[in-house]
């Protein structure tokens, strides 16, 4: 097991400067703090008092690392998160990663040290990192909402390709046929696994060759900017599919600063509902995901895992998408 003068060692320091980079106490210039989180991580060191030698007992405490708690798809699954966790005696710890890798690795350590029992993760990407960070020290994890491939482990997501080509058929049953699809990061399960069944809908459609896929991230900002360009072009969409909500938002904003009215002139789908507490009066078509059953289904897991309860094999759920039609799938205008 890795020790702290192994850390020492690798790193060039003394012990107690290790200790004090570990426990935020003393003074460490920056170089110094950098060299020796860079030995605790290709170490996988976890201090000695938590170490897996003294994980005999419980914490009653899991953890939720979540890409982006703003966005009320995730406020909803952590809502299903702390529901089931509460009704076992558990308490849940949640953490937000902005979509980023580091800070998604940076929490595993920190949950590591705090003796969670499990983890329930949304990938921020394809990297398998973090995953095999947690299995390396006995900790279970269950992946909710996106997958990372190459690891087996428990998952809980729904049918993207499904909800996709579901989404983009309504548009050309519309008469659409120049649809532009807006999606976030390139790897990101999620965002690939929308545009794959985008790019279904149209080849079943015989329209392989009218494919408009733009890759930005899942936020408002980005479903603006993405707008604005797809606008922009020369061949422009009758119709445009959002790979999440925040994306749909985001064009949403766009289309109004550019006086494009929807779905007169240009008609919007998305994937992701809105709370019903957030919108008076429900506008966006939308393949709808089950937030909180998700949330839910993925703390069970866990907690079957954790009691024993769980089979041998790791489990992997997939759930249905729902489509919702309302007003801003309109119909084609012109060809």
């Amino acid at each position: 097991m890795t020790t702290l003068h192994d850390v020492a060692k690798r790193a060039g320091v003394a012990p107690i400067t290790v200790s004090r980079v570990i426990n935020h106490s003393g003074y460490v210039s920056r170089e110094t703090r950098e060299r020796v989180e860079r030995a605790i991580d290709e170490l996988g060191y976890v201090p000695n008092t938590l170490a897996r030698g003294l994980r005999s007992k419980r914490s009653n405490t899991l953890a939720l690392v979540m890409t982006d708690i703003t966005n009320p798809f995730f406020t909803v699954i952590a809502r299903g998160v702390e529901d089931t966790a509460s009704l076992s005696g558990y308490t849940v710890i949640f953490c937000n990663t902005d979509e980023n890798e580091t800070e998604e690795y940076k929490y595993a350590r920190i949950l590591a040290q705090k003796q969670v029992d499990g983890v329930i993760l949304v990938p921020a990407c394809s990297s398998s990192k973090t995953v095999e960070f947690f299995q390396a020290k006995e900790i279970p994890v269950v992946l909710i909402d996106r997958s990372v491939p190459d690891v087996e482990t428990d998952a809980v997501r729904c049918d993207s390709v499904s909800g996709a080509q579901k989404l983009v058929k309504l548009l050309l049953d519309l008469g659409h046929i120049r649809i532009a699809a807006l999606t976030g990061p390139r790897g990101v399960s999620t965002a690939e696994d929308r545009i794959r069944g985008y790019r279904r809908a149209l080849a079943e459609a015989g329209l392989e060759d009218k494919t408009l896929v733009y890759y930005g991230s899942f936020t408002q900002d980005s479903g603006y900017d993405l707008a604005r360009q797809v606008m922009g072009s020369t061949l422009l969409p009758t119709a445009i599919f959002c790979a999440n909500n925040f994306i749909t938002i985001g064009v949403m904003k766009a289309m109004r600063d550019m006086g494009v009215r929807v779905p007169e002139d240009v008609a919007l789908v998305g994937f992701d509902d809105l709370p019903v507490n957030l919108v008076v009066d429900p506008f966006f078509t939308v393949a709808a995901q089950p937030a909180y059953l998700m949330g839910q289904r993925g703390t069970q897991m866990l907690l079957d895992r954790l009691t024993g309860k769980a089979p041998q094999k790791y489990q992997q759920e997939i759930l249905p998408v729902e489509i919702i039609t309302r007003q801003s799938s309109g119909p084609a205008l012109h060809p």
